[in-house]
């Protein structure tokens, strides 16, 4: 068995973004020469999250409307109380997930024909960073 470990970093301009890592997940895939196996792309911070979805500018903007309904920023969150201003961004985060684990098929990452991997930043301006780990034969 086969493992390679990587980080993508990210400095957002913006508090939140959706940012298409497909490209730099699908390298990180061919460059560990695992043919079979499985690719976990992980956030590695809690206001952080992976999506697996369509590159379509109005679905990005209707996925962050849904969760500014679910977790509106600006709400006065227990959270809060710790001196923090990003509740919102915690409560997205876990409403999206941190992680997906993805499949390797003869070498590539096998993704269906419209699927895209996006990191969700929901705190940003700041350093953060994704794992990625490849795992097989």
């Amino acid at each position: 068995m086969k493992s390679t470990t990587e980080y993508l970093w990210f400095s957002t301009k913006d508090r939140r973004e959706l940012i298409n890592i497909t490209d730099e997940v699908g390298k990180i895939v061919t460059k560990s020469s695992v043919k079979e196996g499985f690719c976990l792309v992980s956030a590695m911070h809690i206001t952080a999250g992976i999506w697996v979805n369509d590159e379509e500018d109005g679905l990005k903007a209707d996925l962050m409307e849904l969760l500014d309904q679910l977790a509106p920023f600006g709400k006065d969150y227990r959270h809060h109380r710790t001196g923090e201003d990003n509740g919102d961004a915690h409560l997205k985060r876990t409403l999206m997930h941190h992680q997906a684990v993805l499949p390797i098929t003869k070498g590539k990452l096998d993704l269906g024909p419209w699927e895209q991997v996006f990191y969700a930043e929901f705190d940003g301006q700041r350093k953060k960073r994704v794992v990625i780990k490849v795992i097989g034969e």
